[in-house]
């Protein structure tokens, strides 16, 4: 029977995927397992396994196409089962033409025991298992599954009804044999998805829409961009933003990274950058102030008790933010090494969308660039991020004479129903403290 291939659900925000690539292509014999493609999502680019057996017969969403969640990417043929199981044989064998009855319940010939998820009551079964097992009155809380994880799939919906064809009389038999292939042959699937229209705004005071003249090029928004462009109009929309600034010498952190660089048994054949620095800087400065470290709930606010240092990395068509999970258990070494791995595979799209739960706290870091200053948007549903600066030679004053300087600056954009200035205040002078006496973070 025909087997429709969705576009799975990869990631909680995630609402359509890019087909990248088909590893498989029709007429090739899938197994249980299989890699069958690789999906984009919002956030980072999956493999898709294959939850039944059969032959692909036909792909619907070819490679560089987007699809929504749910939609059918492909076909298989079979019962998503191998060609010499017992399923397949029982709907193999050639049946008596009867007249059109009423499917038969199967329920008491299976097997007891349910495949319930782990620590809830939901069952494990694949959408196409629920639809025939409906169809068919199954009751699904008495079967084994034999997918992964012990999944109900299709085939162990033909089992049963083939068991039961063996149990009752001849001509109840070709009844439910009869009724079970018919079911099978009228399936209808849904169509190929078509490309998402983009709306055109009508009421008054809604945003012109820009117009593509001659020469102009219209390039179509990536699945990245368009989260982005979602999540931050959504935290420019809710969250009541006020911003901080102040300036921290720079000087001491720039001598102390330039000498655990230049002793090789100290960085342990790692060579670490400012950021490595500035990002143990964060994570001690949200660890002395907690009230940062928090998310606005409704009626409610979470004062979160690890810290979750989400680390804003660019890419070619937007920006990832990866979470460094409990920093405020790990030294600048191992914070370092796990900030260059997530850049990375965020570069090569394998990061998991695993990777990016868990954050409490953005830090931006545009000194690279050589921007001096600048207001970053929060990140939701947290409540506060960080900004940094470049590192810029200035004359500054000390001690009433004008002296060269290395100043950088960092900013805070904090969420206001969470986070009052005083807050804010408080954790951005101890960063600074942090940064100007930087041998404090190591102690």
């Amino acid at each position: 029977m025909p087997v429709n291939i969705d576009m799975p659900k990869l990631s909680d925000t995630m609402t359509e995927g890019t087909l990248l690539k088909w590893h498989k292509k029709v007429g090739d014999t899938i197994e249980i397992g299989d890699i069958l493609a690789e999906i984009e999502t919002d956030k980072a680019t999956m493999e898709m396994e294959a939850f039944d057996d059969g032959i692909l017969t036909d792909i619907l969403i070819q490679e560089g196409q987007k699809a929504p969640i749910g939609s059918v990417l492909a076909v298989l043929n079979g019962l998503g089962v191998g060609a010499n199981s017992p399923a397949a044989s029982a709907l193999a064998s050639p049946l008596p033409p009867t007249p059109a009855t009423p499917p038969v319940s199967v329920a008491a010939a299976t097997p007891a025991s349910p495949p319930v998820a782990s620590g809830s009551d939901r069952l494990k079964a694949s959408p196409l298992a629920r639809k025939l097992a409906e169809e068919l009155h199954v009751d699904l809380t008495k079967l084994a599954g034999s997918g992964p994880g012990g999944r109900i799939v299709a085939a162990d919906i033909a089992t049963a009804a083939a068991k039961v064809n063996a149990a009752v009389p001849p001509s109840s038999e070709a009844t439910a044999a009869a009724a079970l292939t018919a079911s099978i042959k009228n399936r209808t699937f849904s169509a190929p998805v078509q490309p998402v229209q983009p709306v055109q705004p009508s009421a008054a005071g809604q945003a012109a829409v820009p117009v593509c003249g001659e020469g102009d090029e219209m390039v179509p928004l990536s699945t990245l961009r368009k989260i982005i462009a979602s999540r931050l109009l959504l935290s420019k929309q809710t969250i009541p933003h006020f911003y901080l600034h102040l300036e921290a010498d720079a000087a001491a952190l720039m001598d102390l990274r330039k000498l655990i660089n230049d002793q090789t048994a100290l960085t342990h054949g790692n060579k670490y950058s400012l950021n490595d620095f500035i990002l143990l800087a964060v994570v001690r400065a949200t660890a002395a102030v907690p009230a940062i470290n928090a998310a606005f709930a409704g009626d409610s606010i979470i004062r979160y008790k690890h810290i979750g240092l989400s680390v804003a990395i660019a890419l070619e068509d937007g920006l990832v933010t990866p979470v460094i999970k409990k920093a405020e258990t790990k030294s600048l070494l191992t914070i370092s090494r796990e900030v260059k791995e997530l850049a990375s595979r965020a570069k090569e799209r394998k990061l998991r969308p695993d990777e990016f739960d868990g954050g409490t706290i953005t830090i931006s870091n545009l000194g690279a660039w050589g921007i001096e200053s600048f207001d970053a948007i929060i990140n939701p549903p947290q409540a506060a991020i960080v900004s940094i600066g470049a590192a810029i030679e200035k004359p500054v004053v000390k001690e009433g004479k004008i002296v060269p300087g290395l100043r950088m600056n960092i900013g805070l954009s904090c969420d206001h129903r969470v986070i009052d200035g005083a807050v804010g205040a408080k954790f951005l002078a101890e960063l600074k403290r942090l940064i100007e006496h930087p041998a404090i973070m190591l102690l």
